[in-house]
């Protein structure tokens, strides 16, 4: 190698020594030729000794008079300084210690040379390439690298690669790794479970039976190399997890059962499915989920995994009739939360479900009945035959009635037969009463000896209204002026609807009639009351006769103040005593006088005569 380099310097040399200089100087001329140095060549790591002559630079004006060569740049006056120094006289450049491509792979320098008066070259650049040897080691850029790879992988399935680099130049061979496996640990099944792509890295599986339930891990030992493989060498580790892929089927513990569970209960659990799993525990490939896949066409169950992952657990999600299906018999199967890996048998267990009688509660037909009656029906009429049915028909039961609600005390049962009668008269107008209906609750009670069960029906009753309310004027008392007032306005009410109560028409009654008028006003729904003559001052009792739709009617008395007073501006001007004017109290006090007058004119004239 050495000898090589030396041809190539001899070569370079001569190419700078045979290239000259075309440049006018003191007043000569000559063909003008340029100055070109061609790049050196120095091989990293020399032995020396130092300094080491790399070239040798010389200007053709050098036959003409004498020049003085310098160098600049890294590693001159530069940054490592004095790694290259330049004989000033004889232009050798040299270099003073062994150079590191991986510190440094070139250096640039500019060359000068400088005559007596005045001539000197254009400055050159010169180009220093540090040639590579093979000084370094690969080291891998992980150590250990970490892979995983299912158990289930197929051959030739890579999952994994390993890198190594090399400081040396990766142009060369220098540089070039490969990689091959040195050991496996354990070396089971086989020794040769791995491979690796000598050039990539990457590993892959070659060999067959990788089990995590056997071996779930593994640690190769990889061996680097640059020279393609014939260089010098390093070492890594590659750990290797085998993870679990769901090659084990869950199996039912127990494939039959049985199970007894009571009719009607929702949420009931009817058994608990215990299954086993060799996948690891905790994975997709072990945890479990459970389907019925037969006898349960009316969706009465429902099966789900349990706390444990390990255990299908059956419940109700209907009530069930032990009157239409006494037993039901389901088939549930296992599977994993992950697909198998091939074709795994699946486990079926086969479960008989029992559905126990209870003694349900009779049940009313319907269970809320409406229906329509006038409200003026007579007391011990028969309202309704309100009745209900045994669902357990298996068993022979009596059922007997009785008033569970029955907020107004309307109504009567006959406890053997459901008949209701009416028990005092009902009313529509009453409070209990809402939109016209009034509701009430029957109990129907079967005779079972252990535990009587109690069914409830509601009846609701529309009242049909009748006209069994009078219509009444709402106002008792009024004020009015006796000259140019205006009427008074009294309002009508009726508990009855229609067609009982309005439209209404109202008529003056007895003594009314000399001194007032009364007219509806046009909705037929309001009284307007006038005076009919100027009345004096004081109490006045009207009596208003108001009809409904109907005809029946009620008479009202209103009490009504009369003062003297016009229009609007009602306030008296006499003051009342004891629902009298003035003038009258005082024309009754006069008359007292002269009756008191009278006496003792009498008591006198006895005396005297006596």
């Amino acid at each position: 190698m050495e000898a090589m380099l030396t041809v190539r310097l001899g070569l370079f040399l001569f190419q700078a020594l045979s290239c000259g200089f075309a440049e006018e100087s003191a007043g000569l001329k000559r063909a003008k030729r340029g100055w070109v140095i061609p790049p050196f060549n120095e091989p990293e790591n020399s032995r020396g000794p130092f300094p080491r002559t790399l070239s040798k630079i010389k200007s053709d004006f050098a036959s003409e008079t004498t020049m003085t060569y310098s160098i600049t740049g890294e590693g001159a006056d530069l940054p490592p300084k004095g790694l290259f120094i330049c004989d000033k006289f004889t232009g050798t450049i040299s270099v003073t210690q062994p150079l590191d491509r991986e510190t440094k792979a070139s250096y640039n320098l500019t060359a000068y040379a400088i005559g007596e008066g005045g001539i000197k070259e254009k400055p050159m650049e010169i180009i220093i390439y540090v040639i590579d040897q093979n000084d370094n080691k690969p080291v891998f850029t992980e150590n250990p690298f970490n892979g995983q790879v299912p158990d289930a992988a197929s051959k030739d399935y890579e999952f994994m690669t390993v890198t190594a680099t090399d400081a040396d130049d990766p142009n060369t061979d220098n540089g070039d790794v490969r990689y091959k496996i040195i050991s496996q640990d354990p070396p089971l099944p086989s020794p040769d479970m791995f491979d690796i792509n000598t050039i990539t890295g990457g590993i892959r599986v070659i060999g067959t039976g990788l089990d995590r339930e056997k071996f779930f891990i593994y640690s190769l030992l990889i061996q680097a190399a640059y020279m393609r493989g014939e260089g010098l060498t390093s070492t890594g580790t590659a750990v290797i997890t085998v993870t679990d892929s769901n090659d084990n089927a869950p199996q039912f513990e127990q494939t039959t059962h049985e199970a007894s569970v009571p009719e009607n209960q929702v949420g009931a659990v009817v058994a608990k499915l215990t299954v086993t799993d060799g996948d690891e525990p905790g994975s997709p490939a072990w945890s479990t989920k459970y389907k019925i896949i037969s006898g349960d066409k009316g969706g009465f169950f429902n099966v789900s995994t349990g706390p444990s992952q390990l255990e299908g657990i059956i419940t109700t999600v209907k009530p069930l009739d032990y009157e239409k299906t006494k037993q039901y018999i389901l088939s549930v199967i296992v599977e994993n939360e992950d697909p198998f890996v091939g074709s795994l048998p699946t486990s079926t267990a086969t479960v008989t479900v029992n559905v126990e009688d209870v003694n349900e509660p009779p049940e009313f037909k319907p269970k809320e009945n409406v229906i329509y009656k006038p409200e003026d029906l007579a007391v011990d009429s028969e309202l309704i035959t309100y009745t209900a049915v045994d669902p357990d028909t298996a068993r022979s039961q009596k059922l007997t009635y009785r008033i569970g609600y029955d907020p107004a005390g309307w109504f009567n049962i006959v406890k053997e037969t459901g008949v209701i009668k009416v028990k005092k008269q009902m009313d529509r107008e009453s409070g209990m009463v809402i939109d016209g209906k009034y509701k009430a609750l029957f109990l129907a009670v079967d005779d079972d000896e252990k535990a009587p069960a109690t069914g409830t029906g509601t009846l609701i009753i529309h009242l049909e209204d009748v006209n069994d309310n009078p219509p009444s004027i709402t106002e008792r008392e009024i004020k009015m002026c006796n000259s140019e007032a205006l009427p008074a306005i009294l309002s009508i009410t009726d508990k009855d609807g229609p067609p009982h109560a309005g439209p209404f028409r109202v008529d003056t009654h007895g003594e009314t009639q000399k001194n007032w008028t009364a007219r509806m006003n046009e909705e037929s729904t309001k009284i307007e009351l006038m005076l009919r003559n100027t009345l004096e001052p004081g109490i006045y009792n009207v009596i208003l006769r108001v009809f409904d739709q109907g005809d029946r009617y009620q008479d009202n008395t209103i009490k009504a103040t009369v003062c003297d007073c016009k229009g609007e501006d009602f306030r008296c001007t006499e003051r009342l005593a004891a629902g009298l004017p003035l003038s009258g109290v005082l024309r009754i006090l006069g008359g007292i006088l002269v009756l008191l007058s009278l006496i003792l004119l009498i008591v006198f004239v006895n005396r005297k005569s006596r």
